[in-house]
């Protein structure tokens, strides 16, 4: 798990007792001092009567409190206070990093109100001793928030990076540099900045449409300068996702990034992250590392304090992975199986491939669709994983229950997606079965692994395990007993569902249990949906499970995988967070439905595995990649 959250959360809550900080305590960022943890917070007040607003305003102070273990806080009061023009309607969401002997906290100051982008600026106030504020400067004329100061001179000069235009999006983060202190507030230096502040921004944002912030203060790495910010895609929507990421930067040049995360490290999970204030919030808003872990302080909902620990290292390498993510070759075969016209049976489409190794060699059933759209099973063998080197002139399974025969003429209808899985002598299946109108359902079906090779297609009477009227799909056998049960994993609804059974034979009145397992993560790839892509296979470390993701922003189907207890599965020990697979050949993008890749099966062959999937919900292909090596990337 890369984040874990305090079980102490929220750590900082509001104070009834004390009105300046009685509504909300939230976006703290912390600084140390000798052995005592300050933090530094953003605290609003009750509503009470402001004589230039001439109306009951709640404002924003700057809190600061105390903590030797960087978790329980206290000796709570007020540090910074609105009383110049520029921040008379609230001192916002500070930052603080000491530098040359001297502690710069950074604040959003609000000069206006009724509230506009134009008044809505930055500024700083700067302590010696983190008692007392020995002086205050506008540093903004324009409309920015969030400003941070590097921990040291680069090369000479003072760094900071600012976030411009949060309230007239798009919004960039942008760094400045200067030659001495006084410049980080001279009007002069920043109106010719200003001129030019696209020329100085990190070209982080994904889409046009994300909306990015500063979040906590630079750390130094020795991989180079990290920097966590705020992320909100899908903004201006009505559900807008408030994300967590990362970029780290050049140690020499912050203006060069090294590499970003392409996904967020959090999103609002907890409940005290999505009630409040302002629900499903998360702010980070500042980080220490000690010994090795990094403590993010984030805010919760515009409402609370709160506390998240991430090991460096496992950041550091999420980094490195977006930037180079472990991913399937293509063969160079390509299509491995596509239609034949003579075959009316597949004349249409051939695709989603189970595929089970025995016998050194390559057994593929693959969902098979006729011009009329019945789905049939067809049988292909391939000796070296690749080349077919067989391929049956008839089906191997076809249509032959009222569950799955055709009702409406020309629907879809038959046998879909089918997963192979062998325990004994005998090899199971689990197909989707559809009549073309009632909803699909799973459906089991058994033979013995000698008739099976020799294509006598004794496959026992199919009967269905899914419950009425539900969409149900995508379901699998594990291949042994978990603590004497049978374990199933299908789909019912978005998420992927795992169920315990006693037996195998099930007498077509007992419906697998829906137990939520892999659930889609909103703002990454398989936000839309998930689903089981082949068998597990049992490692030394886990069961390793592919599994298909369809993402939220573009539709598009992609591959993951997950490592599951091997004693427990129900409990994830790693995850994707990058797609190890994705849509890029023409016969993958272009089909009866584009830009799909769709595995139903995966076998290992001398340490390398073979992922076999449909294209586009046309062709059949293969791809490939070292076993080890990918179990190693999800072990890390």
């Amino acid at each position: 798990m890369l984040v874990e959250r305090s079980k102490q959360n929220p750590i900082l809550k509001p104070n009834i007792n004390q009105s300046w900080e009685a509504d909300a305590v939230f976006n703290g960022c912390p600084i140390k001092k000798g052995n005592i943890t300050y933090l530094i917070y953003r605290a609003v007040s009750l509503p009470h009567y402001h004589s230039i607003a001439n109306t009951k305003l709640k404002v924003s102070d700057i809190g600061i409190a105390q903590s030797i273990d960087g978790l329980n806080f206290s000796s709570r009061k007020k540090f910074i206070v609105p009383d110049q023009l520029w921040d008379r309607f609230g001192c916002e969401d500070p930052r603080i990093t000491k530098l040359n002997n001297k502690y710069y906290i950074f604040y959003t100051a609000l000069s206006e109100y009724p509230f506009r982008a134009e008044g809505i600026r930055v500024a700083v106030a700067i302590s010696k001793d983190l008692k007392t504020i020995q002086e205050k400067h506008l540093v903004t004329n324009f409309n920015a928030k969030a400003m941070t100061m590097f921990p040291e001179k680069i090369n000479g000069k003072i760094w900071t990076a600012l976030t411009v235009n949060t309230d007239r999006p798009p919004s960039k983060i942008c760094l400045a540099n200067f030659d001495t202190e006084k410049e980080m507030w001279s009007e002069k230096y920043w109106q010719k900045w200003h001129q030019n502040f696209d020329k100085y921004a990190l070209p982080i944002q994904k889409t046009p449409h994300e909306q990015i912030e500063i979040g906590a203060p630079p750390i130094k790495t020795k991989n180079g300068w990290l920097i966590i910010y705020s992320c909100i895609r899908y903004y201006g929507t009505p559900k807008p996702l408030f994300g967590i990421e990362a970029v780290l930067l050049d140690l020499k040049n912050p203006s060069k990034i090294i590499s970003k995360t392409t996904a967020p490290i959090m999103a609002p999970e907890e409940y005290y992250e999505k009630i409040g204030y302002s629900p499903n919030v998360i702010f980070p808003s500042g980080a220490i590392i000690k010994n090795g872990i990094i403590n993010l302080y984030y805010g919760a909902t515009d409402t609370t304090c709160c506390l998240a620990t991430m090991p460096l290292q496992n950041v550091l390498k999420k980094l490195a992975y977006s930037t180079e993510p472990t991913k399937f070759l293509w063969s160079k075969e390509k299509q491995i199986v596509a239609p034949i016209k003579e075959h009316s049976w597949e004349s249409k489409a051939t695709f989603n491939p189970a595929a089970i190794y025995i016998g050194g060699k390559v057994h593929i059933l693959y969902r098979a669709m006729s011009e009329d759209n019945t789905s049939v099973l067809g049988y292909a063998t391939s000796k070296n994983g690749t080349n077919i080197d067989y391929r049956s002139n008839e089906p191997a399974y076809v249509p032959r229950e009222q569950f799955e025969l055709k009702i409406n003429p020309g629907g879809n209808s038959g046998c879909e997606d089918p997963r192979l899985t062998k325990i004994g002598n005998k090899l199971y299946m689990c197909y989707t079965a559809y009549d073309s109108q009632n909803s699909p359902r799973v459906a089991i079906t058994s033979i013995l692994e000698k008739d099976f090779l020799q294509q006598k297609w004794n496959w026992a009477k199919p009967v269905l395990i899914s419950p009425p009227h539900v969409d149900d799909k995508d379901a699998c056998v594990f291949p042994e007993k978990i603590k004497g049960k049978y374990v199933i994993i299908h789909r019912s609804g978005e998420d992927i569902d795992i169920s315990f059974n006693n037996s195998l034979n099930f007498d077509g009145n007992t419906w697998l249990e829906e137990y939520r397992w892999i659930l889609p993560r909103r703002g990454m790839w398989d936000s839309r949906k998930v689903g089981i892509a082949s068998t597990p296979i049992k490692t030394k470390v886990g069961w390793f499970i592919l599994y298909h993701g369809i993402s939220e922003d573009d539709g598009v189907y992609r591959i993951g995988a997950v490592l599951a207890d091997l004693r427990d599965p129900t409990k994830i020990i790693a995850r994707t967070d990058e797609p190890i697979f994705e849509p890029r050949t023409p016969f993958e993008q272009i089909g009866q439905i584009s830009n799909v890749v769709f595995p139903c099966g995966a076998v290992v062959i001398s340490g390398t595995l073979f992922m076999y999937y449909g294209g586009a919900d046309t062709v059949v292909g293969v791809a490939t990649i070292s076993f080890n090596k990918l179990l190693k990337m999800l072990e890390e």
